[in-house]
């Protein structure tokens, strides 16, 4: 557990350039859709930069329109400065209905030329319909205007649902291919990798973690190009609009950087207790359904429901600083947004009263310091989610990273025509380094022969039928199948011609049917298999027979039955070597005689290999090794070992 935790608060880095390269080329076969997507983040950009930008030219020019001028050109300097900020409405008189609203009201209207002008102040003097008259262009701008608005909302909305598919698309693509990379890697791995990698581990790679990428490929790249687009985007318009409110505006910004980063810091560090949390409360949950029959023998369940308890309080507590990080952040950033537009009102509504600005200007320098603030609440509030998908990615990559397989031979090989000899000469094996499992084991089995392996326990039984397999190559010496080197030869045809039959078979979940037999089994094939391997009795008791749904390991069924069923499948293999890994362990005397038969039926016409604990199955081998302490001590039969007196017959005695 401690190795688990250890790894979780690996976090690494948010943001890894070196990582996101490793990643892109899972992305490359899919990038035209990642230029499309980022070509329509661009438009979608400009299309929200310009909504603000639209209620800007709507209200200086239709709603509010700057129009300062004197009611005629013959005013003094000093009439026309008391008249300066005096806002007036110019209207074309060459329009008939606009002329005769100013034939009506002479004494409002200053005539220059074609264009007739009044005071917006004296627009309440006027009736409802000669000022829609006059304002009719005005009318139609601000209806042009909120066209225009609604039509980049549609826009907008549009595109944002293309891109988002098409994200969704490319990365669900992307993990899927990840992950049958993923699968397929972790298949053609070692045996040795498995024995020091928990399976909840891998299981966690293939699945959350990879699914935690999806955040990769469909958040991450995606929220950096659009978020520094919009802000580079919004910082210009602002600029544009108006220099020194801009710096103004951005004199805070320090302040900002900063409740960010420490925000992004502590968020981190209330991430990572609460991984920690989540993987103890796993690790916990896994044991107790593992261990439940443990833990009601011994009446630990009040023990470990307090246990289960504590650590849920802190997973509970983690969950709560969390919380808090993120509420004061919001909270800080919901006041600093705020604070920063009571400014920009406040400097820009004088602006607007001395004139320098437009009402318009303000209007928009608001909605585009709100559209800033936007992304860099996003990227602070995404801290969290892209940093355990690049922890994800880190640790899927250090996998696919592991090349601990057996090396593959350098020239291709000729298939078999059939196992005729399998020896070992002089075969030492290590697990580990400087803990010598085997010492100098050498031996020859021939087509058609019976040799039977016993010894006490550790002392390498199991690690020889690993070697024959090659679940592992040897330390020293050499296996050799036909006189070749195992390692020169190709391992799937190999295996291909051996059965093996454990004593605690795995069957995995599905029928019965599919863990027996392969694709393509006739009737006639299926009722011989069944017979030989005496599980014909078993499938006619059970009420779905062949179609009966195994559970996971096959726990529904017994141990014997388990056993029963793996001789069928050994059967249905029709293999030219078979080995038996104490078969006929931890099974009642009954039952026994059922596999002894079934196996009887199975070696008949084959090579054999047997490791026993039990003498008894031994007996009718055509010859019998004793291994002690990783040698072979004894060989002979059954008879010539007893007469012996050695270290068998002590075995046997016992």
């Amino acid at each position: 557990m401690h190795s688990d935790h250890f790894e979780e608060e690996k976090l690494g880095k948010p943001y890894d350039i070196k990582m996101l390269r490793r990643v892109w080329p899972f992305v490359r076969p899919h990038r035209l859709w990642l230029v499309c997507s980022c070509f329509l983040i661009i438009v979608i950009t400009g299309v929200d930069l310009s909504v603000p930008y639209i209620t800007k030219i709507a209200i200086d020019r239709y709603i509010v329109p700057q129009e300062n001028a004197a009611r005629n050109g013959n005013m003094e300097p000093g009439d026309q400065a008391q008249h300066s900020k005096v806002r007036y409405l110019r209207a074309d008189m060459t329009d008939p209905d606009i002329a005769d609203v100013v034939s009506r009201h002479p004494d409002l209207f200053g005539i220059q030329g074609i264009h007739a002008q009044i005071a917006f102040d004296d627009l309440a003097k006027l009736e409802e319909k000669a000022v829609t008259t006059l304002r009719k262009d005005h009318l139609a701008g601000v209806s042009l205007a909120a066209g225009l608005f609604f039509a980049a909302i549609s826009v907008s909305f549009v595109l944002n649902f293309m891109q988002t598919m098409i994200m969704a698309y490319t990365a669900q693509k992307v993990m899927y291919q990840l992950r049958i990379d993923l699968f397929s890697h972790i298949q053609r791995l070692s045996v040795s990798f498995f024995t020091h990698n928990p399976v909840g581990r891998l299981v966690t790679r293939v699945t959350n973690d990879v699914q935690n990428m999806q955040e990769v490929f469909g958040s991450i790249i995606v929220f950096i190009f659009k978020d520094l687009l919009l802000i580079i985007g919004v910082t210009v318009i602002l600029l544009g609009i108006n220099l020194k409110l801009t710096l103004i505006s951005f004199s805070l910004l320090p302040l900002i950087i900063y409740g960010s980063a420490v925000f992004a810091r502590r968020g981190r560090e209330a991430f990572r207790i609460l991984r920690v949390k989540v993987a103890e409360i796993n690790t916990r949950f896994s044991e107790t359904i593992g261990g439940i029959k443990i833990i009601r023998i011994f009446r630990q369940e009040m023990r470990n429901y307090r246990n289960f308890e504590r650590l849920n309080h802190e997973h509970h507590l983690a969950g709560m600083a969390q919380v808090r990080v993120f509420a004061v952040f919001l909270r800080f950033m919901g006041f600093s947004d705020v604070f920063v537009v009571a400014v920009v009102i406040f400097y820009g509504g004088l602006e607007v009263l001395a004139g320098e600005i437009s009402l318009g200007e303000l209007v928009a320098f608001v909605a585009y310091m709100k559209m800033f603030f936007s992304p860099i609440r996003d990227i602070a509030q995404k801290y969290n989610v892209m940093q355990s998908a690049m922890a994800s990615a880190e640790r899927i990559l250090l996998l696919l990273d592991n090349k601990e397989r057996l090396p593959a031979p350098i020239a291709p090989c000729p298939s078999l025509r059939t196992i005729e000899t399998i020896e070992l000469a002089h075969v030492s094996f290590a697990y580990i380094p400087g803990e010598t499992v085997l010492k100098g084991i050498s031996f020859t089995i021939h087509t058609g022969e019976t040799v039977a392996v016993v010894g006490p326990t550790g002392s390498g039984k199991t690690s020889l039928i690993n070697l024959i397999i090659r679940f592992y190559d040897p330390s020293a010496g050499q296996v050799l199948i036909n006189g070749r080197d195992i390692r020169e030869s190709d391992i799937f045809d190999l295996r291909s011609r051996m059965a093996l039959v454990t004593q605690d078979p795995f069957l995995f979940s599905g029928t019965l049917g599919e863990n027996i037999f392969p694709k393509g089994s006739g009737d006639e094939d299926v009722e011989r298999i069944l017979a030989a391997s005496n599980c014909t009795s078993l499938i006619d008791r059970l009420p779905d027979g062949l179609e009966t749904q195994l559970s996971e390991g096959g726990a529904s069924v017994s141990s014997g039955e388990r056993q029963l069923i793996s001789i069928a499948r050994a059967v249905a293999r029709d293999p030219e070597l078979i080995i038996l890994d104490e078969a006929t362990s931890y099974i009642d005397s009954e039952t026994e005689a059922k596999i002894q038969d079934a196996l009887t039926n199975l070696m008949r016409n084959r090579t054999s290999l047997i490791v026993a604990h039990r003498l008894s199955t031994t007996r009718h081998a055509d010859r019998i090794m004793v291994l002690h302490n990783g040698e072979i001590i004894e060989s002979g039969t059954y008879q010539e070992l007893i007469s012996l007196k050695g270290f068998y017959f002590k075995l046997s005695q016992l």
